[in-house]
């Protein structure tokens, strides 16, 4: 008796994680169109994906424990002042006041999102920090990057989006 209820709780919770996992949708590939989404920014604007359609944008998705996250965002802000694409740096669950003296700590002009409960980093399916996608003018994911991205990588990336010559 024991033993059949063991097994029956068992599959039961099986499928209620199965069930999860295929509600969560499949994982964004590179070639697919990049999950729509509208989030905060720390002042309370409210930016959607959807909004920067016809402009290459990096969805850098971060934390500000995140020590590899903090030696990125120089280069970023570099080349985003350079112009022809748009960053939207999306927070994991902190704060707002917490992300927003983050951003001036670093002298960051883009826009920073706030991602309460993690349910963005979900449909993206984000497993590290940091974790960036490129995404095209038509809203297709052209790049995906897990990990900290070198000044050389990050210009590869805007070269081959078309960004840098």
């Amino acid at each position: 008796m024991k033993r059949s209820l063991l097994l029956t709780s068992a599959a039961l919770l099986f499928l209620s994680a199965c069930s999860a996992l295929s509600a969560a949708g499949p994982s964004p590939t590179v070639g697919s169109p990049a999950p729509l989404f509208e989030l905060r920014t720390p002042a309370g604007e409210t930016l959607t994906l959807k909004e920067f359609r016809g402009q290459v944008v990096l969805l850098n998705f971060w934390a500000t424990w995140c020590g590899p996250c903090r030696l990125e965002m120089p280069a970023i802000q570099a080349r985003y002042e350079r112009g022809g694409f748009e960053v939207l740096a999306v927070d994991f669950d902190e704060p707002a006041e917490q992300v927003a003296a983050f951003m001036d700590e670093l002298s960051l002009t883009f826009p920073a999102l706030l991602d309460p409960g993690g349910q963005i980093q979900r449909l993206y399916q984000v497993r590290g920090y940091p974790s960036s996608f490129f995404v095209d003018e038509n809203g297709i994911i052209r790049v995906q990057h897990i990990g900290i991205m070198s000044e050389a990588q990050l210009d590869g990336y805007l070269t081959e989006m078309g960004v840098l010559n």
